[in-house]
């Protein structure tokens, strides 16, 4: 079915998935899940030697809304250039889905400061049968203000948002990037006390467009959303002593949860396709052809999570279409399970469970009013979005 699109297109992607796993393996007490707003944990035996063909499991759960703060206070575990004896993983979720995986550790150079980019975060440490150190010891709190994210996408927020944000708080976040791709930032909500040069309360973003690649912001108007001009993004949110407002929470969405499409034919997919999705990402793709073209997009395939089975819609992961640039175009639908989408532009969206293989996209520019050309079809894939305009996004989110 043919459907038809403006010249920008938006898919979103969004996925989710806890999996309380956290355990104690090879008869060794360690491991647990941790519920307090702060705590400490550390290897078995710490700070003595921790014992041989061991695996523990640390599951972080914090009050829904927050994110968590994972700090070390040490860290000696058996070095290997892979970490492919002992190691400790660090997951933006649960230790389930390696999708979640932020990172694999070992030798004596400790892991950096990790902020999850929701409530829950896993920690697993592995050790083999040969040679053993003397461990770790960690630390993890709830509400943190700043931090290193390092996920495919994720949510920052001003302290104690939506509510009125303290006095006198300083909060630097670094968003990073794998490799050499680009962090998007996107504005959802934005209220700090609005002064003339923003000197009293603001956001500031370094690493992007604007002079000294830096931009502060204050007042009620939303920020744009603003890509990077490397691979790593600085927000830095700054009040004084007095007057405040509600603060601004943002998403931000990069490596391959985040491109921008320039070609006039192409291809894309969702994020390990077609292995299973990751959970708890928000991803989007843009299209953006010059102006007078239109965006015509295949889905080659499509492979969600299935709809609600008692209001038998899609309330979880799901893909939807928007007649723009942005989720804040017009919404022209949702689809998930198995089913091909009607037209537009497109958001995916995932919730806390069930996953599948994804989607694939292909997509095809022309000039506005001349016949498409049936030759830049796929073969037997019936095409099933038409821009109007010349950009067409894909988003991909996680909650």
């Amino acid at each position: 079915m043919l459907a038809k699109l403006g010249s920008h297109l938006l898919l979103a992607v969004a996925l989710l998935s806890i999996g309380l796993g956290a355990q104690a393996m090879k008869g060794v007490k360690c491991g647990g899940v941790l519920s307090a707003p702060a705590g400490n944990f550390s290897s078995p035996n710490f700070p003595r030697l921790y014992p041989y063909d061991t695996e523990c499991s640390w599951l972080i759960v914090v009050a829904e809304g927050s994110s968590v703060l994972l700090t070390f206070h040490a860290f000696e575990l058996e070095y290997h250039d892979s970490c492919g004896f002992d190691f400790l993983e660090i997951y933006n979720g649960a230790s389930a889905d390696q999708g979640n995986l932020l990172g694999r550790f070992c030798g004596r150079v400790p892991p950096p400061p990790f902020t999850s980019s929701w409530h829950v975060m896993s920690v697993v440490f592995h050790s083999d049968k040969h040679v053993a150190s003397h461990g770790f010891s960690a630390g993890y709190q709830k509400d943190v203000c700043g931090g290193v994210l390092t996920g495919l996408s994720g949510v920052l927020a001003s302290p104690e948002y939506p509510n009125n944000y303290p006095n006198n708080m300083e909060c630097r976040w670094v968003i990073r990037a794998t490799g050499p791709a680009t962090v998007k930032l996107v504005f959802m909500d934005f209220q700090v006390e609005a002064s003339e040069q923003c000197t009293y309360d603001y956001v500031a973003v370094l690493g992007g467009p604007g002079p000294a690649h830096g931009q502060h912001y204050c007042g009620g108007t939303r920020p744009p959303t603003l890509v990077s001009l490397g691979s790593e993004l600085q927000v830095v949110f700054k009040s004084d002593f007095n007057i405040g407002g509600r603060g601004f929470k943002a998403h931000y969405f990069s490596g391959e949860c985040q491109e921008v499409y320039v070609a006039v034919r192409g291809n894309f997919s969702s994020p390990q396709y077609p292995s299973s999705y990751p959970n708890n990402i928000q991803c989007h793709w843009t299209v953006r052809l010059p102006p007078g073209y239109r965006v015509k997009a295949f889905f080659l395939d499509l492979d969600l999570e299935d709809p609600n089975s008692l209001t038998r819609t899609c309330d979880f992961d799901h893909l939807a279409a928007f007649d723009g640039a942005s989720e804040d175009a017009p919404l022209l639908g949702k689809w998930c399970g198995r089913h091909s989408p009607p037209p537009l532009l497109l958001v995916l969206h995932t919730d806390r469970s069930t996953t599948g293989r994804g989607f694939s996209v292909a997509y095809i520019g022309g000039e506005w009013g001349s016949p498409p050309s049936h030759d830049l079809c796929p073969p037997l894939v019936p095409p099933l979005l038409t821009s109007a305009a010349t950009s067409w996004s894909h988003c991909c989110s996680g909650r």
